[in-house]
């Protein structure tokens, strides 16, 4: 009987495959680590062939674990948002290789547009701000500055990484995938216009994008088409970018409520319902949900470091051996010693927005460690928080509760942390990866065993809870010193 849900997480260091329950039990998962390329600074960049044949193998593992092709109902979809991949209708294979979010390339390219007063237009169009981290401007610079894609001429097909997937599954020997993005995807290339949820030709001429090269919009459950790599056909029926899965996942479908995912980066989005957000303090709208035509909106902080800063912590500065290891060495000393490090290694996110600002690591003595700096990387994510709170309650939507989820987060210090220096209760899933989790209910939808969101919201699962215990004078001090940090690398940008 076809009643498991098989779900495809492609995220930025990783892609997996994962087996749903209909009860939210995760049954199996797969996952295989995916190449980064830096091939100068601020340049980030995937090979779309690597990540298509890790996520395949992943999913045959997974599909062999449930017993085969016919014992899966759906799939679902999830991916890393803004990265961006060009690739052959006629062969299926990639042209250049793929953009990632982190990429910087086109700091100067969007500056240029700020300087010419486009960004109040970009953002009452399509909620964003004018930043390299969205997809527009990368597909600009490509087509300029890669004579292979103009030259495929109408063969040419752009996507982000759900695009991708998608053709790849439905891709035939003889005949064409099927060519479509989810309107959650769709919102975070600067090319849709947020509010009829369709491509808008001033942003593709703004900045000289494909028009004829880009997905149809769709929505986030449905029947998008079936694959048959996998033996007896299985039906792809719901699809939405990573942070907008992680919401759907949290449950998050009331107005107010907050989730907060630390996964490469993270992401902070606040549930506002049919009421599209506007921000006067450099945050973003972006659609939550499409169902049946109809969108949901959120108001969203992105941070660009996160999870990744502990990655580079082990792998760069060998200052760990593994990621767990930082949780200990937090607890190991009172404090910071007056230590802090902003993880501007991509440039700083919300509500910052600068784009060239780099990492620091400053307030160091004789009497640092390396726990002490372990633990400044560890506070920062909770620094960063804060900032991201202080800007959502300035648009009229502070946090009254957060839900945390993501690799990060399986640390109680760092869960404890938010806690305490956001003054607010905190909620950790017992079950973290709510990602995965908010794909499955979505195909859950799309495939009719949901009726809808509400009803899939079930699969969450049991919480555990954190309340703040950290004397206000103590806070104060912890923020004081990060903003004296943050706001030095800021200076030191412009």
């Amino acid at each position: 009987m076809a009643d498991k849900l098989l779900v495809i997480d492609e995220g930025t260091t990783s892609t997996r495959a994962m087996l749903f329950a209909a009860d939210g039990t995760c049954l199996g998962c797969e996952q295989a680590e995916l190449t980064q390329h830096y091939p100068a600074p601020g340049l980030v960049e995937h090979d779309a062939a690597e990540i298509w044949e890790r996520t395949l193998a992943c999913a045959r593992k997974i599909v062999e674990q449930a017993g085969g092709a016919g014992a899966i109902a759906a799939i679902g979809i999830t991916n890393q948002r803004e990265t961006v991949v060009f690739w052959d209708k006629s062969t299926g294979e990639p042209l250049a290789p793929a953009i990632v979010w982190q990429d910087r390339r086109t700091a100067a390219m969007c500056r240029k547009l700020k300087q010419a007063g486009h960004e109040p237009t970009v953002q009452a169009r399509t909620g964003l701000l004018l930043d390299p981290y969205f997809s527009g401007s990368k597909i600009g610079w490509a087509m300029a500055n890669w004579p292979q894609l103009k030259q495929a001429g109408d063969r040419l097909a752009v996507g982000t990484i759900d695009s991708w997937l998608v053709w790849k599954l439905t891709a035939g020997e003889k005949t064409a995938g099927v060519h479509v993005t989810d309107a959650t995807n769709a919102s975070r290339t600067a090319l849709m216009a947020i509010g009829s949820g369709h491509w808008d030709d001033g942003l593709i001429d703004l900045f000289d994008a494909p028009r004829a090269a880009l997905p149809e919009i769709v929505d986030c459950a449905g029947n998008y088409g079936k694959t048959t790599l996998f033996g007896a056909p299985i039906p792809i029926c719901g699809m939405a970018g990573d942070q907008q899965a992680a919401t759907i996942g949290q449950a998050c479908l009331d107005p107010g409520d907050t989730k907060a995912t630390f996964g490469t980066g993270a992401f902070v989005l606040t549930q506002y319902g049919a009421r599209q957000p506007t921000s006067k303090n450099r945050l973003l709208a972006t659609i939550a949900w499409q169902i049946g035509g109809r969108r949901a909106y959120a108001l969203e902080g992105s941070v660009f470091v996160a999870g990744s800063l502990i990655q580079w912590l082990r792998d760069s500065l060998k200052l760990i051996a593994t990621a767990p290891e930082t949780e200990g060495l937090a607890r190991s000393v009172d404090d910071n010693a007056g230590v802090y490090l902003v993880p501007a290694l991509s440039g700083l996110g919300a509500p910052w927005w600068e784009a060239e600002a780099r990492g620091s690591i400053s307030g160091l003595s004789f009497t640092a460690t390396r726990a002490h700096i372990v633990r400044a990387a560890l506070e920062a994510m909770a620094h960063q928080a804060h900032d991201l709170k202080t800007a959502f309650a300035a648009d009229g939507a502070d946090w009254k509760a957060l839900r945390i989820d993501g690799g990060m987060v399986a640390n109680d210090w760092l869960a404890q942390d938010f806690a305490d220096m956001l003054d607010v209760h905190v909620e950790r899933p017992a079950f973290a990866e709510t990602t995965a989790l908010g794909a499955a209910m979505l195909a859950g939808v799309g495939c009719g065993m949901f009726a809808d969101l509400k009803a899939a919201s079930a699969m969450r699962g049991k919480i555990a809870a954190f309340e703040p215990r950290m004397e206000v004078a103590v806070r104060d001090v912890r923020l004081a010193g990060w903003e004296r940090a943050v706001r030095s690398v800021i200076d030191a940008a412009r």
